[in-house]
């Protein structure tokens, strides 16, 4: 049986893992618990004393309490008037929101220690480093160090936030979102530097709470890797939150002086030299994979000009038996990404032949409305040449979303223009970041625009709206517009 699931090493039976993880993010974390279900000695090494990465400690979980807080605000502040809810004397208590914030992080990351003893997967906590293709260097905190050995080793150290060249974080007013995390007062105005995913949230968290944002970034969009609808819908969303924004336009400098950061920043069409002052400036320009340190030379490998680590289809380095998966390698840097992959790859070595559409894995923004994708953008299907039809439908013609005061947003549905067949989903509105797996099993199994909307949906649902939008796109017949 060994043989067979290590062809590899066969013969080598002095290994003190049959698979090493570094990195306890979701896709370290994941691939660890599935290898173990599978019978694989596994271990995984973590550099810091918490598991979960950055996801569970200063990205997904601890944004997603922040943003549910602020919201909760926003809505008791502008909203529960309208409700026939009258309070008095409403503020807000940072502190105690970021307590509950980090009240919620250490549920999570203890829930994830015990799913390693529950695993019966050895934990390692120190910086791993490869020593060879086979051992990991684990130096500790305390100076001290231990070697281990394994057949299959995956690389699963995640990322850390980019920066913009000449500009320096100073982690006090020149910040990234790991320092948004735990700003110590509401700021009274903020500088997002990006339009992207992370900047519009952190920034949705602070206008709710009542900063003034100013959104400067180099493209002409938000959320440019996005359906080019749903940057222009969540723009208008954002702007009824006071956000202003600069497109096209290129941060030069950031200067911190006393209590603001002052940041210069260039117009790209036109080259005016511009200035914006604000107490914060966050710098939101994507991440970088985290392969520093790892000497991966020693065990045969390099990464490539943007610090990524080279795989095949297998998600298997130039040395078979070393894997890479999540942030380290190609791809969209979403920890449900990571955590396919790393199952993928637990599931491969186990000798089991799993798969991975990479075209249905859903992209989400948590700014409310919230936003969420899967499949093909509009632009992807016209540079492909290929025929499609398309339907929407608003968030303001449902019945529900009209009850609970929610009508900004519209899905929109592409389709094969031949075969109806759904190419991609995008929405923006209410908890369609949980509607948006509705598309996914739809698109999965290569359902058609008639199929959903031949579905009986509850009503009334926000899910209703992508059942119109179906109808919209198979035969031009929404029922409620």
């Amino acid at each position: 049986m060994k043989a067979a699931i290590f062809p590899y090493f066969c013969g080598i039976m002095d290994m003190q893992y049959d698979l090493a993880v570094i990195g306890s993010g979701p896709g370290g974390y994941v691939a660890a618990i599935r290898a173990a279900q599978l019978g694989l000695k596994t271990a995984i090494i973590e550099r810091y004393n918490t598991l979960g990465g950055t996801c569970l400690n200063v990205g997904c979980i601890p944004s997603k309490a922040l943003l549910d807080s602020s919201e909760h605000y926003h809505n008791a502040e502008h909203t529960f008037k309208g409700h026939g809810i009258d309070l008095t004397g409403l503020k807000v208590n940072l502190p105690e929101m970021i307590s509950r914030k980090n009240e919620v992080v250490k549920q999570n990351v203890d829930g994830i220690a015990f799913l390693m003893k529950k695993n019966k997967i050895t934990v390692y906590h120190g910086h791993g480093a490869f020593a060879d293709a086979n051992t990991i260097q684990i130096n500790k905190e305390d100076g001290s160090s231990e070697q281990i050995t394994a057949k299959n080793v995956i690389i699963a150290t995640g990322s850390k936030p980019a920066t913009v060249p000449g500009v320096e974080i100073d982690k006090k007013r020149v910040i990234t979102s790991t320092e948004a995390l735990n700003l110590p007062e509401v700021p009274k105005s903020m500088v997002v530097i990006g339009g992207g995913v992370i900047g519009m949230e952190l920034g949705s968290v602070y206008a709710r709470l009542g900063a003034k944002i100013t959104v400067v970034e180099f493209t002409n969009s938000l959320i440019p890797t996005m359906d080019a609808a749903m940057g222009r819908e969540l723009q208008k969303s954002l702007a009824k939150l006071g956000f202003e924004f600069h497109f096209g336009h290129k941060v030069t400098a950031v200067v911190t002086k006393g209590k603001q950061t002052v940041v210069t920043y260039e117009d790209l069409k036109s080259g005016e030299v511009k200035e914006l002052k604000a107490d914060y400036t966050l710098v939101s320009v994507g991440r970088k994979p985290y392969t520093d340190s790892l000497h991966l030379d020693k065990a045969g490998l390099q990464t490539d000009d943007r610090g990524r680590v080279a795989v095949n289809g297998h998600l298997q380095t130039a040395v078979p038996h070393i894997y890479a998966i999540g942030d380290v390698v190609r791809g969209a840097m979403l920890a449900h990404k990571a955590e396919e992959e790393g199952v993928y790859v637990a599931e491969l070595i186990a000798g089991q032949k799993p798969h991975i559409n990479y075209l249905l894995i859903p992209n989400v923004v948590y700014t409310w409305p919230e936003v969420a994708s899967v499949g093909h953008t509009e632009q992807e299907l016209k540079d492909a040449g290929t025929p499609f039809k398309s339907g929407q439908f608003p968030f303001k013609a449902s019945g529900r979303a009209r009850a609970s005061g929610d009508v900004d947003g519209v899905v929109k549905v592409y389709a094969h223009k031949d075969t109806d067949e759904i190419l991609g989903v995008h929405m923006i509105g209410p908890r369609v970041a949980d509607m948006i797996a509705e598309a996914v099993v739809a698109m999965e199994f290569r359902a058609s625009a008639e199929d959903i909307a031949r579905m009986s949906h509850a009503h009334p649902t926000y899910t209703e709206v992508f059942r119109e939008a179906c109808l919209a796109a198979s035969a031009n017949r929404a029922l409620h517009m």
